[in-house]
């Protein structure tokens, strides 16, 4: 779970620093305090984007910091292992935007990437904001969420390989139909290509090769001068450097019996005249390979102009060309015998097409199955929301065509109240109705099952009285195994935590600043009190918030 906060030089955030505990977090405050930029800053540990207009006015960085208990995410401290972040049972995240565009990410001290930040920070928090409401608005998504809640994920994948292959042939089928049309012009074309390539007898490497040639041949004489001088002057001429290296050992060697100290100066010269005869005669080998031939340098330099020539009409690298060739010749084959070809294909799209109807009856029934279990945990959390007598299911409408999610689409429907026909969710529900929905259906996706924090940025816009009491204690209800965080206006919501904290707006120097405070016995009574009756607090809204408090906690 997320145990400490720390953000600075964030909107209009100097620093804030934060313990949050295990249960049901609330954060309230007036609008404008800045609820919503800690959100904000929590959501670039979620891999969000980073827009340098959030720093600070004055300074050149943002860092956001936040520290997980890994006790309970086995799976999570594996992973860090493998990467080599390992530190215990503990997951350090900072994430630095800069105004200069050079935005970092570290985990647990070693600097990461948001490709890296992303699964690991997924999988300990989740954020459901209001934005999570309009997307019941677009009926478009509500088939993801209902293959979230049905597990679909083995099926649909299977489907989709079958759809991919299906359209794939298909895709090979219309192109042969169009080719035939101008069937004999496609043929001298390909043909022209393919025999192109062919005479050219390409080899992968050899253009390599030939440029290092190229260069050995364009300073073959200075190479051989260097190499057979050197030769010359070591061993081969007169007077060498061997020779007179060896007279001089010699003639140290016979002094031994005179000066004995001479003979390991000896030694070591001969040594030295071994090693210079064996580079002199390597010298002598290789000037012997050395090529003057100029008829070899315009070989290799026709045949390099060839391959970028090829380069140039087909493609930029020999292996490319290599690949271009077997496509044409594939293409060539199945324009010469093109009946035998389009009833080759017409039959393996038979057989894709009915694997893909099978892969997709089988996703149908699942997302049935589905559909039904969706029906009865929604009204069965609804009931617990002021929402007992509404009725909720999943449509599903088989396509005309199949598609690549599969053979139906679906939309949520809904009847608010008892005798009403259901009608589709996104035209009928209020914003009140659609809050409760959305915590109905975060509370029956399995999804949330093992995420350890949840937080709700203020999902309970649009309820109050009756309906906000039920998404209080069903919040605290969700926090129980867990932690949840949640900004509300609603004294209501509020009053179940069991941790408040207070978003307040301060002014120091001219300065604006935003603090959280936790708060406890009168505190949190006065805030209470203040989400009650607004800025006028009165001993009658105080005994109110009191009892309300204590309602929503009994023992």
């Amino acid at each position: 779970m997320l145990t400490d906060l720390i953000i600075r030089n964030f909107a209009i955030i100097d620093r804030l620093q934060v313990s949050f505990q295990a249960g049901f977090n609330v954060l309230t405050g007036e609008t404008g305090a800045g609820k919503s930029i800690i959100i904000d800053a929590v959501g670039l540990l979620l891999g969000e984007r980073a827009r340098p207009d959030l720093i600070r006015t004055g300074e050149e960085e943002a860092t956001v910091e936040a520290l997980f208990d890994l006790t309970d995410s086995p799976d999570l401290h594996r992973e860090l292992a493998d990467a080599g972040c390992d530190a215990g049972d503990e997951l350090l995240v900072r994430r630095i935007v800069s105004r200069a565009g050079k935005n970092k990410v570290f985990i647990n001290g070693s600097l990461a990437t948001l490709a890296q930040l992303q699964p690991l920070t997924a999988g300990l928090m989740v954020i459901y904001g209001q934005h999570a409401q309009q997307g019941l608005q677009r009926s478009d998504l509500h088939l993801d969420l209902l293959d979230g809640i049905a597990e679909t994920g083995p099926l649909l994948l299977a489907y989709r390989k079958t759809y991919d292959d299906a359209r794939q042939l298909q895709e090979r089928l219309h192109r042969l139909d169009e080719a035939e049309r101008d069937r004999q012009h496609r043929l001298d074309y390909l043909g022209f290509q393919s025999r192109e390539l062919a005479e050219a007898n390409l080899r992968t490497g050899e253009d390599d090769e030939l440029e290092a040639e190229r260069l050995l041949l364009l300073h073959a004489e200075r190479l051989a001068a260097a190499t057979g001088g050197g030769y010359d002057t070591l061993y081969g001429e007169d007077g060498a450097v061997c020779e007179r290296l060896e007279a001089m050992a010699v003639n140290l060697e016979n002094l031994t019996n005179i000066d004995p100290a001479l003979g390991h100066l000896a030694e070591t010269l001969r040594s030295a005249l071994y090693s210079l005869e064996d580079v002199a005669l390597q010298l002598r080998d290789h000037a012997q390979k050395v090529s003057f031939e100029p008829g070899r340098q315009n070989e290799v330099e026709e045949r390099l102009a060839r391959l970028a020539s090829l380069k140039r009409k087909y493609a930029p690298t020999i292996e490319e060309m290599l690949t271009l060739r077997q496509r044409i010749d594939q293409e060539l084959a199945e324009l010469t015998d093109l009946d035998a070809t389009r009833d080759s294909l017409a039959k393996a799209l038979g057989l894709a097409r009915e694997k893909m109807q099978q892969a997709g009856q089988a996703l149908s029934e699942q997302r049935r199955r589905g559909a039904a279990l969706l029906q009865q945990r929604v009204e069965a959390e609804l009931s617990g929301l002021a929402m007992g007598r509404a009725r909720f299911e999943m449509r599903l409408t088989p396509l005309p065509e199949a598609g690549s999610r599969g053979l139906e689409k679906g939309e949520f429907y809904l009847s608010p109240n008892p005798g009403e026909e259901p009608k589709p969710l996104a035209r009928i529900a209020s914003g009140g109705e659609l809050s409760r929905i959305m915590l109905a259906l975060k509370r029956a996706a399995p999804e949330a099952g093992g995420i350890p924090t949840l937080i709700f940025d203020e999902v309970d816009a649009g309820i109050g009285g009756e309906a906000a009491t039920a998404v209080g204690e069903k919040l605290r209800g969700v926090a129980n195994g867990r932690q949840v965080l949640c900004i509300t206006h609603l004294p209501q919501v509020a009053a179940f935590a069991d941790v408040h904290y207070r978003v307040e707006k301060q002014e120091r120097d001219g300065r604006t600043f935003t603090a959280l405070v936790r708060l406890d016995g009168e505190e949190r009574t006065r805030e209470m009190a203040r989400m009650l009756g607004g800025a006028k607090v009165t001993e009658r809204t105080l005994e109110h918030a009191r009892e309300l408090i204590d309602v929503s906690n009994p023992g």
